[in-house]
């Protein structure tokens, strides 16, 4: 199926109502070129998380630690983001692995969980080790028939990164792996953003970003990217102008965003 084909029959199933949920445009896109004189969109970047449920790491933690496991990720999961933030804005940059390691290594205090060290690697590997969500694989494989590049483009280290489309088998599906380690920083800096046309090669108008935190689908769109979040656990939107261009729980959604764009 080419390219062109491929957006025919999503604007069919948006006519429909075939491919799913509605999708919520933003209540204020800022800025934003009338649709028929827009750049075609010819590339996807995805936080990892739009493809990857980041809670399969509370399943690993609850068969080594039981009941605390909750708990733990959830201030594991807090201070994994503040460390990176803070390291990203001191300019002491460390790469996720690292970042993963020292945020465990707080909660496990914090929550006064005792984990040996097979245990620590264990739950740090987790993230490496993510289950797909159930769309992921088929709405991968649309997007590729439909011609367009796929990326993630993701705060993980470049080793991380490799060993979970690996662990999932869907490195095939992906034109490039972008770590924002290249830029030695994190979302959401504009330099890792900026990752996504270098590597690419094209505008960043042409590149749809999925997001899967509302934090990143501001960061995506104040770069400059058509923004969608994918909001899979239906959570409040930021209170961060403009948001994304649209939004919607799954990845149905945005192929229709992409296709109305």
């Amino acid at each position: 199926m080419h390219r062109h084909e491929f957006l025919e029959l999503l604007a069919g199933c948006i006519a429909i109502g075939a491919c799913g949920a509605p999708v919520t445009m933003a209540a204020a896109p800022a800025q934003r070129s009338p649709a028929g004189s827009r750049p075609k969109i010819r590339a996807i970047c995805f936080d990892l998380f739009t493809l990857f449920d980041p809670r399969s790491v509370v399943t690993v933690a609850r068969e080594l630690v039981g009941e605390p496991a909750t708990a733990l990720c959830e201030t594991w999961r807090s201070r994994q983001f503040e460390y990176g933030f803070l390291r990203a804005a001191a300019g002491q940059y460390q790469d996720f692995r690292a970042v993963t390691s020292q945020a465990l290594d707080y909660a496990a205090r914090a929550q006064k969980v005792s984990l040996s060290s097979e245990q620590r690697e264990s739950l740090v590997e987790a993230y490496s080790q993510l289950e797909p969500w159930p769309d992921t694989r088929e709405r991968l494989l649309d997007f590729k028939k439909a011609g367009l590049h796929l990326a993630p483009l993701a705060n993980y280290s470049p080793r991380m990164l490799s060993s979970l489309l690996a662990h999932a088998r869907l490195e095939p599906l992906f034109d490039a792996q972008i770590s924002t380690d290249a830029a030695r920083s994190f979302k959401p800096d504009p330099r890792a953003y900026a990752l996504g046309p270098s590597t690419l090669k094209l505008k960043r108008e042409e590149i749809a970003f999925a997001a899967f935190g509302g934090w990143d689908a501001a960061g995506a769109r104040w770069y400059g990217y058509p923004t969608f979040w994918v909001n899979r656990l239906a959570v409040t939107p930021e209170a961060l102008a403009p948001g994304p261009d649209a939004t919607g729980p799954t990845l149905a959604e945005l192929a229709q965003f992409v296709a109305e764009w």
